[in-house]
């Protein structure tokens, strides 16, 4: 992969992982356009660093947030801070199962198959109209509620469904808060990316020998500065119920990546 390739693509992450387009879907798809001959486990390896880049632009943004869940634990208590980091937890699960027991799997579907990301955008964008629609509340997220939260994000490994989208829309969708359910989606994603960046270290899969430092530092910078902007952006978008937009443009997206998959 180019350097301006890694560039761009870091571009395409940063901006699209908070909006609820399938980050992971738009990288294959720029994947395609670019001409990118990876290998499935080394355009997942970039796709995780990219992912990476963007769960440290998440934790600048709520910065205040964490640091003040970090103090009220440290209170040892059962405050509201102690249950949201172990709804955390909770939602966590069902992606780390998947995870670990489907890799394998999971990574042949990021070999390119811009059809079969056309299909699941379609997917995403069905969800966001739905949630769109939904009534704003004042309900939180309960431990109920972030284990199905947790299955859709664990859906949403796969490319073309948006984990932001689903996430979101689940949660909207059972009736929590949409600001409160825009912040739950943001963090609960960031514990998954740095474990699977520490698996991918201590299994050796990140070594000089097999990986372009250079190109994934690229990557990894601009998606960050773009996930910064994007971040901040698209909390004021789903408090201001604007997810009707994003379905217009998954559809659209969708409808033309099935067209040019099943043409070629």
């Amino acid at each position: 992969m180019e350097a301006l390739d890694a560039v761009i693509l870091g571009i395409i992450q940063g901006f699209t992982e908070f909006l609820p387009v399938s980050s992971s879907g738009h990288l294959e798809l720029g994947k395609a356009i670019l001409g990118d001959n990876s290998v499935p486990e080394e355009s997942l390896l970039f796709t995780v660093v990219l992912h990476f880049a963007t769960a440290l632009s998440t934790i600048v943004v709520f910065r205040k947030d964490i640091i003040e869940i970090g103090t009220a634990l440290f209170k040892f208590t059962w405050n509201e801070e102690t249950q949201f980091v172990v709804k955390i937890i909770v939602s966590m699960l069902p992606a780390v199962i998947i995870g670990l027991l489907f890799e394998q799997e999971l990574e042949a579907f990021f070999g390119g198959n811009i059809a079969f990301v056309g299909a699941m955008l379609i997917v995403t964008a069905v969800l966001l109209w739905l949630a769109d629609r939904s009534k704003n509340t004042g309900k939180p997220v309960t431990f109920k509620d972030a284990l199905i939260i947790g299955v859709s994000q664990a859906i949403a490994m796969l490319p073309g469904i948006s984990r932001s989208g689903a996430t979101i829309s689940t949660s909207v969708l059972l009736g929590n808060d949409k600001s409160k359910a825009a912040r739950f989606s943001f963090l609960m994603v960031v514990p998954l990316i740095f474990g699977k960046i520490a698996k991918d270290l201590l299994g050796g899969e990140l070594t000089s020998d097999t990986t372009n430092f250079t190109t994934l530092g690229l990557g990894f910078a601009a998606a960050f500065i773009c996930g910064l902007i994007a971040c901040t952006w698209m909390i004021k978008l789903v408090k201001n119920s604007k997810l009707r937009y994003f379905a217009i443009y998954c559809l659209i997206v969708g409808i033309i990546s099935i067209a040019v998959g099943l043409y070629n």
